[in-house]
């Protein structure tokens, strides 16, 4: 019975650790607004500069949504804004300190302007936060490996 508990407690907890790899989105209607959701769409579509203006309508609604303003760090990185960019990640990691996704795009931004020491920081982050491995820390370590083996 002892196994049968320890493993149905390990499956409950590889299960929730999933949810959070695929995105660790909160799915509050909070989050799950309509701007936010006409984001997502934008960003999936590669509409960054849309998808920007429906993210600021969420955080201007919902200042503590840690993941519009990871997002709006993404959007901008995408478009080669950089500034713009660490200043949105640090905002949403300000609120949610644990955010993976904020986490793991973080680091891809320091890899983009050429500071690994800091990316592997951010891994190291990873490392601590995905007690079973998850896609953000594994994502992050291949542009890692992606970025030391092209001589970065």
């Amino acid at each position: 019975m002892n196994k049968f508990l320890s493993a149905f407690a390990l499956t409950l907890l590889l299960i929730n650790g999933s949810a959070f790899a695929a995105g660790g989105w909160d799915d509050s209607s909070s989050s799950r607004n309509a701007d936010f959701t006409a984001a997502e769409a934008k960003i999936k579509a590669g509409d960054y500069p849309a998808a920007i203006i429906s993210l600021k309508k969420v955080t201007k609604s919902e200042p503590k949504n840690a993941d519009a303003y990871n997002y709006l760090g993404y959007s901008h990185r995408k478009l080669g804004r950089f500034d713009e960019a660490l200043e949105y990640y640090q905002k949403a990691l300000s609120i949610e300190p644990d955010h993976l996704g904020a986490n793991e795009y973080l680091g891809e931004l320091y890899l983009q302007t050429s500071q690994l020491e800091k990316a592997e920081k951010q891994l190291e982050i990873l490392d601590g936060l995905c007690f079973f491995g998850c896609d953000e820390y594994r994502e992050l370590k291949g542009k890692i490996a992606e970025y030391k083996s092209a001589g970065g």
